[in-house]
């Protein structure tokens, strides 16, 4: 595969990962057909073995969905911009503290922008749980699980030189 091609797959993955912020965009979707296209294009093993991991990971992600609360952040009072500050941190910081940033940049992100709306350390604090109970923990499950295999996909491509 090009390098071109390959931004244009990174591309798919980066709009996949800003599509689980907004509600209604299947972003689970998104990079998941991301990682098909690159491995129908360089059908090497493991390519198809991350294709395998990616379906695996994102369906059991759609088995559990059920059993984790349903996103009600406008219900809550809280602003969209501050889910979308959550996940941006959250996307940011998963590259670069691999793997356990992500989590750390999402609440860590809430939390910054609750403080920074609410103007003081308690209320940002009460708030980020709130966010967290009503729509963050789903939110995050969905988020992960993507970064986790746009994580992989990385990882294989820049393995491979």
């Amino acid at each position: 595969m090009e390098v071109w091609q390959l931004v244009l797959v990174a591309l798919v993955m980066l709009l996949g990962l800003f599509g689980v912020l907004v509600p209604g965009v299947p972003g689970q979707a998104i990079v998941w057909a991301a990682v098909l296209w690159w491995a129908l294009t360089d059908t090497t093993r493991p390519a198809w073995a991350l294709l395998i991991g990616a379906t695996a990971l994102l369906l059991l992600n759609q088995a559990l969905r059920p059993l984790l609360p349903a996103r009600r952040q406008h219900g809550a009072g809280v602003p969209g911009r501050t889910v979308v500050t959550g996940g941006v941190a959250g996307i940011v910081g998963f590259f670069v503290v691999p793997v356990v940033g992500g989590i750390l940049g999402f609440v860590g992100g809430i939390y910054g922008a609750e403080r920074a709306r609410l103007g003081s350390h308690r209320d940002g604090w009460a708030s980020t749980r709130a966010v967290m109970r009503t729509a963050g923990a789903s939110l995050l499950v969905e988020l992960f699980a993507c970064l986790l295999v746009v994580g992989a996909w990385l990882g294989v491509v820049l393995t491979r030189g």
